[in-house]
């Protein structure tokens, strides 16, 4: 078994598996996790090719069974869980009218309610030994809400909430939650091919590059216990806020 392990929940192939490559880096076994297992094998194999230890996990974060069963997994045959990312986005925009019951309820599933529970999870295992890190991905509709955007903004203020209530639960026992605000597109493929004019930007750092942000996690990670930051937001230098 590795000494410890970081789990990163949304392991994609932009910020999640930035993340999950940083955290090897330093020697963590990253416990790469996204619904569909055959999605994580270009991640995993980089991981490796990096030197780093990789492990993919094909799990539902909305279902509390499978859960609680990656957590005793990897507690039981990986490492201790000594970081928990939780990133998993589920960004869509319908006007009021047209946002059914099943699009709200679903994307405070992904967004909200996933996230309670690979933080629940993670407190169960970190509170006995007294440290963790816990890091909860947000976004602009973390603290504002735009047209369009009542179930991703809902989902995503009510997980802020999850991590401010945490943080002043866990803090006191060792444990540092922090909550990130992504203020602002990522260079991803799916920006690439559906915003063309604002992917633009990359050519003078108008958009986020992920390697950078999960620097920024590390960073929080890295955080001696007397200086520990609960809310951190980036955003391009081109943003308004």
């Amino acid at each position: 078994m590795a000494d410890k392990a970081a789990v990163v929940i949304g392991a994609g192939d932009a910020l999640g598996g930035a993340i999950a490559r940083r955290f090897a880096r330093e020697g963590y076994a990253a416990v790469i996790v996204r619904r569909h297992a055959d999605q994580l094998e270009d991640l995993a194999t980089a991981v490796r090719n990096g030197g780093g230890e990789a492990h993919p996990f094909g799990v539902d974060a909305r279902q509390e069974d499978q859960m609680v069963s990656l957590f005793e997994r990897v507690e039981a045959e990986i490492a201790p869980v000594e970081v928990c990312v939780f990133n998993i986005g589920a960004n869509v925009r319908f006007p009021i009218a047209e946002t059914t019951a099943r699009v709200y309820f679903k994307v405070w599933e992904m967004a909200a309610f996933s996230g309670f529970l690979a933080g629940r999870e993670a407190a169960r295992r970190m509170t006995p030994r007294g440290r963790g890190t816990i890091l909860f991905t947000g976004a602009t509709a973390s603290v504002r809400g735009r047209d369009g955007f009542a179930a991703f903004a809902g989902a995503k203020h009510a997980l802020r909430a999850l991590a401010q209530s945490m943080a002043r639960e866990l803090g006191p026992q060792g444990i540092h939650v922090a909550h990130t605000i992504i203020d602002g597109a990522i260079d991803t493929a799916w920006i690439r091919e559906n915003f063309p004019d604002r992917y633009a930007a990359k050519e003078h750092d108008g958009i986020l590059n992920p390697d950078h942000i999960a620097e920024a996690y590390w960073m929080l990670h890295a955080q001696p216990r007397d200086a520990w930051t609960h809310e951190l937001d980036l955003r391009p230098w081109t943003e308004s806020f």
